[in-house]
């Protein structure tokens, strides 16, 4: 593929501090989702054709001029949505996708809370939790944050820095507490959410932004009767990846008709690639951060 954009993801600090679950062998580079244009194709490909607009997965070495993609993560892309938009499509909005569908079955009239709500997996799951019709609280650590979250769809906001989170979920929801916890964060944002669980509810961790891995005490989740599940994506990549691309190709499509839109809030160039990743790891992207070669 040549690459006209990349998605930046916090898993790209990881996966080059050698820490991420998957273990490239070397040289590799970082970026795991790209969008361009195909430039050749493989022995028995059927559905694509050499200059077709697409996005996909490489899984790693995607900030680059030209990439090599598994087929099978692959969507095409309309002349109608931009490839700088269509970048930021796979990692964000199919986690949240899996996460909220697969794996807690959000039903419409839950209350949805969700933690890192304007950065680059929260905003969307902000977005897709109002879609499917749930009551959406999101939670970030600044006003600023939280109106993008706001003009995403949140019904409610909840500041990190100055709110009692536990007290405040509480109170918006007549004491039982969120139904399903969306936590990319991590360390005390997960503490506090087995602090404001509803019983049976779901606790979603799709990440450790904080740095800090939780223990969770199993009593807890027995006294309130609650889920905890993890949802790897890298998982979803090999051991169902005709559900990736079904994925992709189904929030594509979302975003041509406008159901669901993109935020990408800054751009760097491919020899800013470096800073782009630190953008993200300190936590200062509201949205999706693209490297554009």
């Amino acid at each position: 593929m040549e690459v006209a954009a990349a998605g930046v993801n916090f898993a790209d600090s990881l996966l080059l501090a050698g820490t991420y679950q998957a273990k490239p062998a070397f040289p590799f580079g970082p970026g795991s989702e790209v969008a361009g244009t195909i430039s050749a194709i493989g022995e028995g490909v059927a559905d694509f054709s050499v200059g077709d607009r697409v996005v996909g997965l490489p899984g790693h070495s995607g900030f680059a001029e030209e990439a090599l993609v598994p087929v099978v993560t692959l969507a095409k892309v309309p002349d109608a949505l931009p490839l700088e938009i269509a970048a930021a499509l796979p990692i964000a909005y199919c986690t949240s996708l899996l996460a909220l569908e697969d794996k807690a079955h959000l039903q419409s009239g839950e209350t949805l809370l969700v933690h890192g709500a304007s950065g680059g997996v929260g905003l969307t799951a902000v977005e897709l939790g109002k879609a499917l019709g749930a009551r959406v609280i999101a939670c970030a650590s600044s006003q600023e944050k939280l109106e993008v979250a706001k003009r995403y769809g949140a019904d409610e906001l909840l500041n990190s820095q100055t709110d009692d989170i536990r007290v405040r979920v509480k109170e918006l929801t007549g004491g039982k507490g969120a139904d399903v916890i969306y936590d990319p964060v991590g360390g005390e944002a997960f503490d506090v959410s087995l602090r404001c669980i509803n019983f049976k509810g779901r606790i979603l961790a799709i990440g450790f932004a904080s740095g800090t891995i939780p223990q969770i005490p199993a009593n807890i989740l027995m006294v309130k009767t609650v889920d905890v599940l993890g949802l790897n994506f890298g998982g979803y990549v090999e051991n169902q990846p005709n559900l990736i691309g079904k994925c992709l190709t189904d929030i594509v499509q979302w975003a041509v008709t406008g159901r669901v839109k993109p935020f990408v809030s800054e751009t760097f160039s491919l020899d800013q690639c470096a800073d782009a990743i630190n953008h993200v790891v300190a936590r200062k992207a509201k949205g999706k951060v693209i490297v554009v070669p």
